[in-house]
């Protein structure tokens, strides 16, 4: 499985000259901090690196990056507060979420909130450099272990279970199922993949 510090293949985009490198890294995993830091320094970038939302928030004002990779959820609170910090200091920074905790509903707020990707981890440096610096509006190339069409089915379920404000009545009125159907589905775990 690749980590961090994985070599930059050929392929993956590079800073153009004389772009404003600055990037800040938040998350509270300090290995993966470290290595995604070192890895990211040796693609060009000028990394600041800091483990929690109080920090993250503390990095923004002044002189904000122009890059930003910050994990969803930290000790403190939500990368999420750091993204909207962010994006009000510089609006046409690029930032990527990182997050062990990947679904639909957090990926959409993340964008909502100015995230110009969502990657799950461990997301290699490669993946990471690409979403960075990627600005054509072309459709990224297919994910190596794509959900499965369960997992799809569960995702989609619980986000309309989340905007009806946990009501199961009118989620299964709204998803034209039975409301002990879906009461059975709401109390499985999500299916792999």
């Amino acid at each position: 499985m690749p980590t961090a510090d994985h070599i930059p293949a050929p392929l993956t985009p590079a800073l153009p000259a004389g772009a404003d490198a600055t990037l800040l890294i938040v998350d509270d995993d300090g290995p993966l901090r470290n290595r995604l830091s070192r890895a990211m320094e040796r693609r060009g970038f000028v990394v600041t690196a800091v483990e929690s939302v109080r920090e993250g928030l503390a990095a923004t004002r002044g002189a904000p990056p122009a890059y930003a990779i910050i994990d969803l959820r930290l000790a403190d609170g939500s990368g999420l507060d750091v993204v909207g910090a962010l994006r009000d200091a510089r609006p046409d920074a690029r930032i990527v979420m990182l997050t062990g905790y990947g679904n639909i509903a957090t990926a959409v707020a993340a964008v909502k909130a100015g995230a110009i990707d969502y990657l799950p981890k461990p997301a290699d440096a490669d993946a990471i450099t690409a979403a960075l610096l990627d600005h054509a509006d072309a459709l990224p190339p297919p994910p190596e272990n794509p959900m499965s069409a369960d997992r799809v089915r569960w995702e989609h379920i619980q986000r309309v279970y989340e905007q009806c404000d946990r009501n199961v009545s009118e989620t299964a009125r709204r998803l034209r199922m039975h409301r002990r159907t879906l009461q059975r589905i709401l109390a499985k775990h999500a299916p792999r993949g």
